[in-house]
Formats: structure tokens, sequence, C-alpha cells
């Protein structure tokens, strides 16, 4: 493998300080790295050092593979009882007039849109509104469930799960299991942010706590279900807090080895409470990918949004340890946008995500959400003159 060898060429640069030498040596031997080390990561480790390990684990687990998927979005509302400073998407309930409320005569609407399109998943997340209760999910999986039995239904976070749970007085493993009963297929990863208290508290007050969300995606493993896990990056967190993050994943997934993908989420600051703080670099994404790369040991896969962080940087990061990109775009969803993200107008056929991959040395898989392939259009001619299709990106997760 390439990566072996260019892992082999950094174990002999004598320049290499031995902390780090120790750290790439672990890499090799497919040895944990501790919560130190991970630190050292962030504080000492160049981006060449990070790309050689990263990659080489990524090449490991995955060889030239790159992975993407067809789904599109229902977002029920932008509306939230929740005032996170850092959110550009949502709306409070005081101001209603710049908001939507689909009923689920709506939703279902936007479900049989797709019913001639190739999609495999409905991905469904939003605000938390009162109305958007136990009864209200339940009856609304089950009727797509009903419609389209072959489509995957990933939704909700547990910021929304411990919201509804509470109201309807159920505790969480009862709360999921009706979930599931209910058609529910996974869960995504969003309403994470950052899971140390000392920062949670300021950007994300009041809704659930990291050991809330922690807890819930715990009960829905359980019950033999995946899910994703994410991390916003890039505001006022320290290198300890997204190490202590990663940690607490990885403790998680030891236990429950339920989580499929890490999807690291670059903090955004157009029109939100922290426009004042600056953006990070290109680079410190690139690092940061790599550090989740070698960090989560147990964890499959490493994803980026081309949307969130633009077509070329998301090409750079399948060098940094990312294995999956997620899949075309129709602007229908609108977080990314509101955010200040380079896609302004996201949208991508599928001929033109396969070009992007494969401009880069890299085989286009597109899969399911458990990651079952579905084409392999490594060796797919398309027609000169193709229509194109466009499907939704999941929000964030």
């Amino acid at each position: 493998m390439e990566s072996e060898h260019k892992l082999s060429l950094l174990l002999k640069d004598e320049n290499l300080s031995g902390d780090l030498r120790a750290i790439a040596r672990k890499v090799e031997s497919s040895q944990r790295i501790t919560v130190d080390e991970g630190i050292l990561l962030y504080e000492k480790a160049g981006l060449p050092y990070l790309g050689v390990l990263a990659h080489y684990i990524r090449e490991k687990r995955h060889g030239d593979c790159v992975y993407f998927n067809r789904n599109f979005h229902i977002e029920p509302t932008n509306l939230c009882v929740y005032d996170c400073k850092f959110c550009s998407y949502s709306r409070l309930i005081k101001q209603r007039a710049e908001g939507w409320e689909y009923s689920m005569e709506d939703m279902l609407k936007l479900v049989k849109k797709y019913d001639a399109e190739p999609v495999t998943e409905v991905h469904i997340v939003g605000g938390v509104l009162p109305q958007y209760d136990i009864d209200f999910y339940t009856k609304l999986f089950s009727a797509i469930h009903q419609h389209r039995p072959d489509l995957h239904i990933k939704a909700l976070t547990p910021v929304e799960y411990h919201y509804i749970f509470k109201k309807a007085k159920l505790d969480y493993a009862s709360g999921m299991k009706l979930m599931k009963d209910a058609g529910l297929n996974s869960m995504p990863g969003g309403g994470a942010e950052i899971f140390h208290p000392e920062i949670r508290e300021q950007i994300a007050k009041d809704k659930c706590t990291a050991e809330q969300w922690l807890q819930i995606h715990e009960e829905w493993h359980r019950l033999g279900m995946r899910s994703n896990a994410t991390m916003l990056y890039g505001h006022i967190e320290s290198y300890g807090h997204r190490v202590d993050h990663l940690e607490r994943l990885r403790q998680l997934q030891d236990r429950t080895a339920g989580f499929q993908t890490f999807i690291p989420l670059k903090f955004r600051n157009q029109a939100n409470q922290m426009a004042h703080v600056t953006e990070v670099s290109v680079v410190e994404d690139l690092r940061n990918y790599a550090i989740s790369r070698i960090y989560l040991d147990n964890f499959d896969h490493i994803k980026a949004y081309w949307a969130m962080i633009s077509r070329s940087t998301a090409q750079l990061a399948l060098h940094f340890g990312v294995d999956d990109i997620d899949g075309t775009l129709d602007d229908t969803t609108k977080i990314y946008s509101m955010a200040g993200a380079e896609e302004q107008h996201p949208a991508m056929s599928t001929q033109e995500l396969v070009e992007l991959i494969k401009q880069v040395g890299y085989r286009p898989l597109e899969r399911d959400t458990l990651y079952n392939v579905v084409t392999d259009y490594q060796d797919f001619q398309f027609p000169e003159k193709v229509k194109s299709e466009y499907y939704t990106l999941p929000i964030i997760y």
C-alpha cells in the first residue's frame, strides 16, 4: 500500500520527535492512542504527519473506496424552543413569521414526491416544538413505512427525542423501543455539539446534556440498531474539549459497537449569535478529520460533507482519513447556506459526484444507510448527455 510506504518513511525521519514517533508506531501496530496523545496531536502534529497516519488507517479499512448515498430530506420545522448560539437555521417561536411548520400531510406529500426516484433513505430532523410529539412521530414513521417499506427512515436527534420522551413521561428505553416499532430504522448524529459542560452551557444551554445524548444512543444500540455521531468544532472549544468529546464517543462505542459514522461539523459564523467568532482554516479542517480518524479506532467511517466545506476541500479530506462524502443535493435543506457555507446553492448530480471522487483517484461506491453497496461506479459509463438527478443530503448527520 502507498500509505504503508509513507508511514515507513515517516518512522525513519530523524527529525520526528520521540512522542510523535511513538504515536506513529501505535498506529502502525493498530494500538489505541490515549487522551494525552490525542491532545498532543492537536498541539504538536503537523498536517503532513497527520495525513500519513490517517490515510494509513483509512486505506487499511477501506482501500480506495469512497461512499455516498442518495436520499431526500424532510425538515418538519425550523422553529425551536431552544436557542443555540451557533445555529443560523432555527427561529424562536416568537419569530414564527420567519419559519415553517409542516403538517403530517405535508411531509407525506414530500415522501410521495420521490416515489419514482431510486432513493434509499429519508432523513428527518428539524426544530423542537410541542406539537411534534411522540404521537405525531410514531404515526408519521408508520405512515412512511406503510407507503414505501423499502425506504430507510433515519430520523430525529437525541435533542428531539429527549424533549418528546420528557413530554410523554417516558423513559429513554421505552421511548426508543416505541420508535423502532413505529418504523424508525436508524438515528442521525446531530445535537452532540461539544459534550464538555464548560462549552455546552455557553453554546447550547437548556437542551439535552452530553450524558442524555449518549444515553439515548446507547438505548438505541441496545435494540440492535445503528446511529451516527457528530462534533461541532472550530468555535470557542479547546483541543482538550475536542478530545474529551472523542473519548466519550469511543467509550460508548466500546460498549455497544452501534455507531457507524463520525462526522466532524465545521462551525460556520454567518447569521448567528456567534458571528464574532472567526472560522478555522481549511488546514485545521483537515487536521481535525485526520485526528478524528486516528483517535476513533472503533468507528468504521469518517464523513465529510462537501456542501458544508466545499467540493475541493472534500476531495482533500479523502487523503486525511475521510471515506464518505455523503451524497447528491438539491438545496432543499438550508442549514449549510444559511450558516455561510461555500456552496450557497449546493447541487450535484450523481454523475458529477462520481467524477468528483474519481478526479482524486478513488473508487465511488453508492451505498445505502447501513453501508451495503448499491452501485459500484468505478467502471460505470454515463451517457454523454444525462439529465441531472438531484437528491437531498441529510442536514448534518
